[in-house]
């Protein structure tokens, strides 16, 4: 899921009145755009309403940062994360982001519209009118121009209250105060002259270390005070405010940290030290002299250093671009930028049967906006890079829900690459598993096929033994189970197929075993591979074969070994962020705390895995020997516990957040 709050400097300060104009408008209005210049506090005025507001009077506040968004492709995508859908239906994505919200009293926090406003008002004119009680807060340079939106302009801070108050919460933090009389009126001369803009006050905090507030107000003086007019009809007095204290803070730069802070424009979300170095040095930005100017940086409040984590404010960003431009570099470091996330998606795949599996899997989460903005440029730049990412990152976001993004790329690549056989079978057999996770199972076979006749075609045995995981879960999937454990077994006979794409198949023979009534054979090879995904340290796997082992335990009448094999299933998929698994594995742990006569529990369960079903966009799925054990189940744990109890557990785990019931569940021996 996407980040929930803007990028912040320390606490919020001021906007008393405003907040509760916002409160109560959105009490009432079903749109309200936060309308003002960049830096002027949007967002975290959203922020704040959005926390003040909290569950009285919505059900779910859900933020969606559309600043990281370089065009509009994936826009409903990032919205749909931010509500917590990770679809896997084939339909309309704003129909199901609609249904995924439905009546619900939901709050969507969608912030910096600008550079989407058309797009956003479709968006938003669309789920307005499909979800009855969802109310829209977005924050925009500019109107969205959507019937029925209801403007709320953002100005500065009150020079002489708010900004003042600002200005001195943020040089504290920077370990200058003021407490001689002189000291005050410089600050008020200071929060004058920029005009109350927030961002320009953080800057000039930053600009504090070393200086007295005293100087501060006498070169903010010189530089604004006599350039242009208060009246100027050019632009808004606190526009120049704001964009000299930006220039200001740029000239006090050395010229190591301007040169960073323009290489750092390239970035569309925060990223990592690592990240950082790897993509903005060279020339004279030599490792240490980057480090040393990302320190200088941060000292000037122009980037946020959090541990190993490096934000920057956007319109910072806007302005490092304008001089990336003009140094002549925006190619060269977006050619950086792109293979380093290259780099990243390719050892991502190498790392997935491992000890590395869980954190990879946090990873690839952690930079999505940038592995999307990789992958745009190299898509317009080196196909062939662009494939192999694609490629690489295909099953890790289908396993996280990511299923839209992964369709949208690789489609791109089979389109327009004609790369090597090998190149060509992993797009075809990574687009197979999103089709087939979506239901859309001809289009799965037919891909299958592509990739197993392009894997022949580079003799490659784990391509071949990849492309025939995915024949065998289609045939899981269609209840042709023995087919399934054919194509398996065709496959292990080839000792080429290496151990990630062997796992799977082994995955595929266990699962059809189980399906055919071989229970005692699918037992010990599940335990086998389980062991074996243990010893390497791997989850996704270790969670499947938990999964076969709680199924087989429940057929065999062993109800708690089948709760405890399905709460560790659980807690892998929950390391790896694999919704769709989360919901399978509720539902078998309801089963088992069924056949443990715990009724209520298993109600709780079922409602909890519900919510998971519905974040993943379509009914229950699985292989078809799950859906009358389900059935029955239920229809136990309502016999246990009546109609009645049944359905007020059930509903409350629905009303609940899942992942909150999800962690009570674990936590119970």
């Amino acid at each position: 899921m996407q980040s929930w709050r803007p990028l912040e400097s320390g606490p919020f300060v001021g906007r008393t009145q405003e907040i509760a104009a916002l409160v109560s408008q959105l009490r009432e209005q079903r749109l309200v755009t936060l309308v003002g210049m960049g830096g002027i506090g949007k967002s975290r005025l959203a922020a704040q309403v959005a926390e003040e507001l909290g569950s009285n009077p919505f059900t779910s506040v859900h933020w969606a940062p559309l600043w990281s968004l370089s065009n509009s492709t994936l826009l409903t995508p990032l919205v749909a994360d931010a509500c917590g859908l990770t679809d896997h239906s084939t339909g309309d994505p704003v129909d199901t982001l609609a249904a995924r919200i439905g009546p619900r009293r939901v709050l969507l926090v969608l912030d910096s519209c600008e550079h989407l406003v058309g797009e956003c008002a479709q968006l938003v004119e669309r789920l307005l009118a499909r979800c009855p009680a969802l109310v829209v807060l977005a924050t925009s340079r500019e109107p969205l121009g959507t019937k029925g939106e209801q403007l709320f302009q953002v100005g500065p801070l009150p020079h002489d209250s708010d900004a003042m108050e600002l200005f001195a919460e943020r040089a504290t933090a920077v370990g200058v105060r003021w407490t001689q009389p002189e000291d005050h009126v410089a600050a008020s001369e200071v929060c004058r002259w920029l005009e109350g803009v927030p961002l320009a006050l953080e800057l000039a905090a930053g600009q504090l270390r070393g200086r007295t507030v005293r100087s501060l107000a006498g070169v903010l003086g010189d530089r604004l005070g006599l350039a242009e007019p208060p009246d100027s009809r050019v632009q808004p007095a606190r526009h120049r405010a704001l964009r000299t204290t930006i220039g200001w803070s740029h000239e006090l730069c050395e010229p190591h940290e301007r040169l960073l802070w323009a290489r750092l424009s390239v970035f569309r979300a925060g990223t990592t030290v690592d990240d950082v170095v790897r993509v903005c040095r060279g020339g004279p930005l030599t490792d240490v002299a980057l480090r040393e100017a990302l320190e200088g940086l941060a000292r000037k409040s122009v980037v946020r250093l959090s541990g190993d984590r490096v934000r920057i404010y956007d319109t910072v960003r806007e302005y490092g671009e304008l001089w990336l431009d003009a140094l002549g570099e925006t190619r060269t470091t977006a050619d950086r930028h792109a293979l380093r996330f290259h780099e990243l998606a390719l050892t991502a795949e190498r790392s997935w049967w491992g000890p590395d599996q869980s954190q990879v899997y946090a990873r690839v989460a952690s930079r999505y906006g940038d592995l999307c903005a990789a992958l745009e440029h190299l898509l317009s730049t080196d196909l062939a890079r662009a494939a192999e990412m694609a490629g690489a990152l295909g099953f890790f976001w289908a396993c996280s829900g990511h299923l839209r993004e992964a369709a949208h790329y690789l489609e791109e690549c089979v389109k327009v690459v004609t790369g090597p056989p090998a190149t060509m079978a992993k797009l075809c057999w990574a687009l197979g598993v999103v089709r087939c996770l979506r239901g859309e199972y001809e289009a799965a076979v037919r891909l299958a096929d592509s990739a197993y006749a392009e894997a022949v075609r580079a003799a490659e045995g784990a391509l071949l033994a990849d492309a025939s995981y995915l024949r065998g879960l289609v045939l899981l999937l269609r209840g042709e189970p023995m087919g399934a454990l054919a194509v398996a077994d065709q496959a292990l006979s080839d000792p080429r197929s290496g151990a990630p794409a062997s796992a799977r198949c082994r995955l595929v023979r266990v699962f059809a075993l189980t399906a055919s009534g071989s229970l005692s054979t699918a037992r010990a090879e599940a335990e086998e591979l389980r062991a074996d995904a243990v010893a390497a340290g791997e989850h996704w796997t270790r969670s499947y074969t938990e999964y076969q082992l709680a199924l087989i335990a429940l057929t065999d009448e062993r109800p708690a070994d089948a709760l405890v094999h399905a709460r560790s299933m659980l807690r892998d998929k929950r390391l790896i962020g694999d919704t769709f698994g989360l919901g399978l594995g509720l539902d078998l742990l309801a089963a088992a705390l069924t056949a443990l006569e715990c009724g209520r529990q298993a109600a709780t369960a079922y409602g909890a895995g519900q919510v998971f079903w519905e974040m993943v966009g379509h009914p229950q799925r699985g292989t078809p020997e799950l859906k009358p054990l389900r059935q029955h189940a239920e229809h136990t744990a309502r016999l246990q516990i009546g109609d009645g109890a049944y359905e007020d557990a059930y509903v409350l785990a629905q009303l609940t957040d899942p992942f909150v019931t999800l962690e009570s569940i674990l936590a119970v021996d």
